[in-house]
């Protein structure tokens, strides 16, 4: 059993009526031996005050106000401050699993470093889970149950935000808090994949998700559908692209017109295709956009995929079978 110390960073702003239950869920924990790094991100209600309330009863709880603007500001200064063996992130607004640090810092202690411990996630909302939702919980939770999060890394953040918990000398290999890029979170998946830091499955969900009108994924700028898809383009070039082989992106909807431009940006050639006969023979941004079936007469091409549709998704991974392609090698799904 491990006994370590574990260090968990929480940023917090105006989540005055959410803060009593999170923070009862780290003080309930089986696991004890724990240190809390929590800031205050410019709050404009009791938030702090509150949290001051628990610090007071209880010395691993360490609060600071943030000096800087904005969440990645908070966690590089609740980091900072930070001496665990350990480290985990949590949110101001959702729960813990009573076992959570102790089932976490276990497999960490068994498997060892170059491994993230992850849990399985629960959404909840006063006003019910929406489809989309209640989808990618079932989708992330698929993923963690087998320990193959990266294998579909560029659909979206396959790590749930606030329920990993990795050794610090992964942490800072990984360059812990201090890339400077919106969604952090999202980032922050790409550089565990990165460092291959290996995901050990979880079945057991660990972590409450707490969904709400103004919760910040939903409301700040910074995780505007803009801002994934930009991150993807990025980490897709350094990564896995393959300058030598020709590229291809098929789909020529919303996505797919926002990854041709940031492409074009960059000064990245791609084949533009799809299989909407509308489109096809059509230019956009003074691209020309050919049949899908062209992507056979090509000499081993890659692909991004920037097609929605479910239906239509499930077709495109058959063509893609039949062409002999495999997924994260020749073909990468963004949505």
């Amino acid at each position: 059993m491990s006994n370590a110390l574990i260090s968990i960073v929480i940023p917090f702003k105006n989540t005055l009526a959410y803060l009593p239950e999170c923070l009862n869920s780290i003080i309930k924990q089986s696991y004890q031996h724990w240190e809390l790094l929590i800031v205050d991100d410019h709050s404009t209600d009791n938030s702090y005050d509150l949290v001051l309330s628990y610090a007071k009863k209880d010395d691993r709880i360490k609060l600071f106000k943030n000096k800087g603007i904005g969440i990645i500001e908070a966690l590089r200064l609740a980091y900072s401050q930070s001496s665990g063996t350990y480290i985990t992130r949590m949110d101001s607004d959702d729960i813990m699993h009573s076992d959570r640090l102790n089932i976490m810092s276990n497999q960490l202690q068994h498997y060892g470093t170059g491994h993230m411990s992850l849990g399985q996630v629960k959404y909840f909302s006063a006003n019910g889970i929406g489809d989309g939702y209640a989808t990618y919980e079932t989708w992330l939770n698929g993923l963690t149950q087998t320990g193959t999060n990266y294998s579909e890394i560029y659909k979206e953040c396959v790590i749930p935000s606030p329920c990993w918990m990795v050794h610090k000398i992964d942490f800072d290999a990984c360059g812990a808090f201090q890339p400077n890029r919106y969604p952090e979170d999202y980032d922050l998946t790409f550089r565990f994949y990165k460092n291959k830091i290996k995901c050990i499955p979880s079945n057991k969900v660990l972590h409450y998700w707490r969904d709400y009108s103004t919760r910040a994924s939903r409301t700040h700028e910074h995780y505007a559908e803009n801002h994934f898809l930009e991150l993807k383009v990025h980490y897709f070039l350094e990564l896995n692209h393959d300058a030598s082989r020709p590229l291809t992106l098929w789909g020529a909807g919303q996505k797919g017109k926002k990854v041709a431009q940031l492409l074009k940006g960059l000064e990245i050639e791609f084949i533009w295709i799809c299989d909407n006969p509308k489109k096809i023979g059509k230019h956009i941004y003074d691209e020309l956009l050919h049949n899908f079936a062209n992507l056979s007469s090509l000499e081993n091409p890659q692909s991004i995929v920037t097609v929605a549709n479910q239906s239509s998704q499930k077709d495109i991974r058959a063509y893609f079978k039949t062409q002999g392609m495999q997924s994260m090698v020749d073909y990468y799904f963004f949505c």
